[in-house]
């Protein structure tokens, strides 16, 4: 009976250690993380050079979109500008539109990746704007023709804009065949340089180098 008894016990062990195992496995397959991610560091230059601040990175899998838990974004109007002057969001993203100043102000979009407008307001509009569709959507004030900005609307979670050195970090990426894209809101074209970059275990690198335009002076804004 006493071996019996000792037996029993040892059973109930080993059966709670594999419940504590399969529970610990469940978490990890839970949080969503991939078991091998990698790091992509990338650097932006214009065509004399110099470091591109500002630059919208982001890759896509070769084999198609990525899955994407959009992040609701703050894009503040203050002293007749909009902060930030670029934006990156996912797919799906809503985005509020506070008017920090004193005075009212009319925030539009004729961008075809998303039309709207929020007329004449103050303070913070009742309800968000959904940037559904992936593109380039360029903002403007109906009244203050100096106040420009950009949402880049991405179809990935592996997104980053360029420092003042130029320099971007993509983390968590999984190691597979991309593809690289990048923009600059001075680019003559609207369209982002493409090229392939390959994703392996120790990570990736790559140097791009952009054509763009002088940067034009701002008019100054009109009361």
């Amino acid at each position: 009976m006493l071996r019996l008894a000792e037996t029993a016990c040892q059973t109930r062990r080993v059966a709670g250690r594999l419940r504590v195992l399969a529970v610990g496995f469940m978490l990890h397959a839970g949080s969503g993380l991939p078991c091998h991610a990698a790091t992509v560091e990338l650097v932006v230059h214009d065509q004399l050079g110099a470091a591109l601040e500002n630059a919208v990175v982001f890759v896509v899998p070769k084999s198609g979109a990525s899955p994407a838990s959009p992040t609701p974004a703050v894009i503040d109007q203050v002293a007749k500008a909009f902060l930030p002057k670029v934006s990156i969001v996912e797919a799906g993203a809503e985005v509020t539109f506070p008017n920090k100043d004193n005075i009212k102000h009319h925030v539009y979009s004729f961008s075809p990746a998303k039309v709207f407008e929020l007329k004449l307001y103050s303070g913070i509009p009742a309800k968000p704007v959904r940037f559904e569709r992936p593109g380039i959507v360029t903002l403007g004030c109906n009244i203050h023709d100096g106040m420009i900005a950009y949402v880049y609307v991405v179809d990935s979670p592996y997104h980053a804009l360029t420092d003042a050195t130029g320099k971007a970090t993509l983390g968590g990426v999984p190691p597979a065949d991309y593809t690289l894209h990048v923009w600059h809101f001075r680019m003559p074209s609207t369209a982002a340089v493409s090229q392939p970059i390959a994703v392996r275990a120790q990570g990736a690198s790559a140097a791009v180098t952009l054509k763009v335009e002088p940067d034009a002076p701002v008019p100054p804004p009109l009361e």
